[in-house]
């Protein structure tokens, strides 16, 4: 359930995205479901390969790069996609970190797993004196 509810905030952090940059653009909810699904699946795939194949660059800009590997696949993404566009580079970049900023405040407000139950109650350290 708390991956559905994840899936559905970085819908709605798509949609907030593509609100407040002019040069993204989302059709609906249904698009943006599907576009942050995607941006997932890419994210899981893709993302790990390309920071490994440019691991020297990255170390070279202290982890810098890794904003422009972002930016890649969110413009990438929005090329594949219908219903998800972005216009250019330099607004995939701010599209990334607006994506990845507000996702994660969304995010925040899911509660964990099994949050919602009571810690356990620690039973009281009896000694016998007599025992000893």
């Amino acid at each position: 359930m708390r991956l559905i509810l994840i899936w559905c905030c970085n819908a709605l952090a798509l949609l907030a995205v593509a609100y407040l940059l002019p040069g993204v653009r989302v059709d609906g909810f249904g698009s943006a479901l599907i576009a942050a699904l995607a941006l997932g699946f890419i994210n899981t795939l893709l993302r790990p390969l390309l920071i490994l194949l440019t691991l020297p660059v990255t170390v070279l800009s202290l982890g810098l790069f890794i904003l422009v590997i972002n930016g890649l696949l969110f413009w990438f993404t929005g090329s594949v996609l219908r219903g998800f566009e972005v216009s250019g580079f330099w607004v995939a970049m701010m599209g990334a970190l607006l994506y990845s900023i507000i996702s994660y405040v969304l995010s925040l407000l899911i509660p964990k797993n099994g949050s919602n139950q009571q810690p356990p109650q620690d039973e009281p350290i009896t000694i016998d004196h007599d025992k000893l």
